[in-house]
């Protein structure tokens, strides 16, 4: 038995490989960096999904089908009212994707891949007093999420960082919230509760809800002169770094050098830009001084703050738009799971009292 279910295998899968020990990531036989040079968040979609649905389709095919899923879901948007919105994004957003119905088929993925992307710039837009902006079907789902939470046609630049970044986060192994999802598909229940429990789990802090606190940290070390203090510091009081460190990962995170890129091509002020290289090297020498038997190393947290915070994000959606990215990554677990597995049903050890004896 491990707590934790650490290095447990639970399933297997032809969706994913994450190496933690070389610092690799396979998704459908592809390795990341060969997938980024030539995938969209379109193609990685239906490479995902490839056999796991009643109906065969390409990239093309989904794009299109995809964009008119937008213009659907968008109708669902008149349901969010104020007590809604008082939400948190991430909460008014799984608020809005639970009215979908609870299908197994191709048109319910359609419909779930779609929803976040529609949904997360409308409450962000109501939530600060404007109107939200219907979907556009000629523009691609990274595009449209921009200009919908904008208002206005992002650069070809900005597109491609955003689908940069959906696509390196689209799988990753049994995480937290993609076995969740393949727990509830174990049961035989529909995509949109596989969707729910995912994206509940995801919220979390130790998981998809670490990225905003990277910003809390940067903002706290004020200039890259005070990055060894403050981080020296905050480990004295036993805070964990935010954005360093992986659970599975020994080396670096392949998806922050996938990131990192982005950062380093003007996507991000300057200024905020270089005081996060002198925090990254930072903390990188003390962590590396004060924990040498610990590998810890830069994830995709650090640059997807970054990233998010230079699109226009506030740092209260980033989990939201980190869903955006992983929801196709849960819809084919799901079907995987649905197709292939059995009920998931482990066991557990008591510990407690025992009854009296008679």
């Amino acid at each position: 038995m491990k707590n934790g279910l650490e290095d447990v295998i639970a399933a297997e899968t032809q969706l994913s490989d994450v190496d933690g020990e070389a610092g690799r990531l396979i998704i459908r036989g592809v390795s990341l960096d060969h997938l980024l040079a030539d995938c969209s968040y379109e193609g990685v979609a239906a490479l995902l999904l490839d056999g796991l649905m009643e109906r065969s389709f390409d990239e093309a095919e989904l794009r299109g089908w995809l964009a008119k899923a937008r213009t659907r879901v968008f109708a669902h948007v008149e349901a969010a009212d104020a007590a809604l919105l008082a939400l948190p994004p991430v909460d008014a957003t799984r608020a809005l994707i639970a009215r979908l119905p609870d299908g197994e088929d191709f048109d319910t993925a359609l419909h779930l891949l779609a929803a976040p992307a529609v949904f997360l710039p409308a409450v962000l837009r109501l939530q600060r007093g404007q109107k939200p902006i219907a979907p556009d079907a000629a523009l691609s789902q990274a595009a449209d999420i921009l200009r919908m939470l904008t208002g206005k046609l992002p650069s070809k630049e900005q597109a491609a960082a955003l689908d940069t970044y959906l696509v390196t986060i689209s799988d990753h192994g049994l995480n937290a919230s993609t076995f969740a999802s393949r727990v509830i598909a174990s049961t035989q229940a529909g995509l949109t509760s596989s969707v729910l429990a995912a994206l509940s789990a995801l919220k979390g802090p130790l998981h998809g809800g670490a990225p905003g606190p990277v910003l809390d940290m940067l903002d706290a070390v004020g200039t890259a002169e005070n990055a060894g203090r403050w981080l020296g510091e905050a480990l004295d009081r036993g805070d964990r770094l935010m954005g360093f460190g992986h659970r599975i990962y020994r080396v670096r995170d392949p998806r922050a050098d996938a990131l990192k890129p982005l950062i380093a091509s003007g996507q991000v002020d300057s200024a905020r830009s270089a005081l996060a290289e002198a925090v990254e090297a930072a903390a990188l020498a003390i962590l590396k001084a004060r924990k040498p038997d610990r590998p810890l190393d830069v994830n995709v947290e650090f640059y997807t703050a970054l990233l998010l915070e230079a699109l226009g994000f506030p740092r209260q959606a980033f989990t939201g738009v980190f869903a955006i990215g992983r929801t196709v990554g849960w819809l084919a677990h799901a079907r995987e799971q649905a197709l292939d597995g059995r009920l998931i049903r482990p066991r557990s050890v008591y510990i407690g009292p025992l009854p009296a004896a008679a």
